[in-house]
């Protein structure tokens, strides 16, 4: 998922007279960075004058901002940039960090949406009293929850990038040039909105919980009344390490009845990164474009495609953010070391599968269909790169600079 870009003009590139000229004094001719201003797309106007503006809040933070490894500047609308209120404490921290909190939100909602869909799932198993006389919901209702987590996700998080989890964040900034420096606040935003979203999830359905297990009773798979599976990913009985790491597996098993979510991972996070660059490359959209206002409905029919096509066999372990964080939060309030220990010690692979997977497939879409920028498209296909660290690095920075990423 892109990163918003903005092209970003230096104050020291404009003399004190220029910047500070009165409005009703008019030079004979545009300057070169008038001009150059002038050919900007409106919304990179808008961040270049942002960044010169020095009454704007924005601009005061521009340091703290590039530290944490974020755009100095800030995603604003100009006229909030210019509110009296915004040089108050608590606006100038939430612009500050307005990424980082769109991330944190974003994954919030997703992962209640998701594990909310589990929970209603599995606690109404065998309920009479629903439509039909057999619990509130099926297996495809857990698809529906994930495609609508994801996509409300992404609408909260617009202008973060709306990565929304570790291991695609991680691949930006491999393939599409997304500072290194802005990984480390991502992953914080994206772990702690997953552990903190299962932690209400558990509030809500405790009653539910106590009911299915027996009260306070806590237990993960392959207990005939294991709810742990709500929170995080478990594996089936008979998958290798191997299967386990290429298609993780999720048990939901009622007193009566099985619901089985088995969660992809390698194979499904490439599927997924794969999805993800076609449906922002717009220099690949042909006669349509699936990019801006239609990418969030792209990822929602993306991800209940996932677990509607791969159900059983492929599915959703494809998020550190969702696993680790939710699985952190079952060990917390009582599930126990079984968390870590269950499948033999299977919770390590949800959180290395899904970066190797969403690495390769963005190598692979890079490969064969991207014609942008990209290590793929450089000699010897980047691997020249790694023979030569400090003049990569540098031109890497240098072309974020230049480009407006940092």
């Amino acid at each position: 998922m892109g990163d918003a870009r903005g092209h970003e003009i230096s104050s020291e590139d404009w003399s004190s007279k220029d910047s500070h000229m009165d409005k009703d004094n008019h030079r004979a001719a545009p300057t070169d960075h008038e001009q150059h201003i002038a050919a900007l797309p409106p919304s990179e106007v808008q961040q270049t004058t942002t960044a010169l503006d020095s009454h704007k809040t924005s601009s005061h933070l521009q340091n703290a901002r590039s530290k944490l490894g974020l755009h100095p500047t800030a995603p604003i609308v100009e006229e909030h940039d210019y509110a009296k209120h915004s040089d108050l404490w608590w606006p100038r921290v939430r612009l500050a960090l307005k990424e980082p909190f769109a991330e944190f939100f974003g994954v919030f909602f997703m992962v209640m949406f998701g594990d909310g869909a589990v929970a209603q799932v599995l606690l109404s198993t065998d309920q009479r009293t629903a439509p039909g006389g057999d619990g509130f919901g099926d297996y495809q209702s857990i698809n529906w929850g994930w495609g609508l987590g994801v996509m409300l996700g992404i609408y909260i998080a617009g202008d973060s990038g709306a990565y929304l989890n570790p291991a695609l964040t991680f691949t930006n900034c491999v393939l599409r040039k997304l500072p290194w420096r802005r990984f480390p606040v991502y992953f914080i935003a994206q772990f702690l909105g997953g552990f903190l979203a299962a932690g209400v999830i558990y509030i809500n359905y405790i009653n539910g919980i106590n009911n299915f297990e027996g009260y306070g009773n806590r237990t993960v798979p392959p207990s005939k009344t294991a709810t742990a599976g709500i929170f995080c990913t478990y594996p089936q009985d008979f998958e290798t390490k191997a299967g386990m790491f290429f298609s993780g597996m999720r048990t939901i098993d009622g007193p009566s009845q099985a619901y089985t979510n088995s969660e992809a991972e390698f194979i499904a996070s490439a599927i997924l990164m794969f999805v993800i660059f076609a449906l922002k490359d717009d220099s690949n959209k042909g006669q349509f474009s699936a990019s801006g206002a239609w990418f969030p409905l792209g990822l929602f029919f993306l991800i209940f495609g996932i677990g509607a096509c791969f159900g059983w066999q492929t599915g959703y372990a494809i998020n550190l953010a969702r696993d680790f964080g939710p699985r952190l939060m079952s060990y917390a309030v009582g599930y126990g070391h079984e968390v870590w220990s269950a499948g033999g010690y299977y919770f390590w692979i949800p959180m290395v599968a899904p970066f190797l997977g969403t690495l390769f497939g963005g190598i692979l879409y890079d490969i064969f269909i991207y014609t942008g920028p990209s290590p793929i498209n450089t000699p010897y296909l980047g691997l020249g790169d790694l023979f030569r660290p400090k003049n990569a690095i540098k031109d890497r920075v240098e072309t974020q600079k230049t480009e407006g990423i940092v």
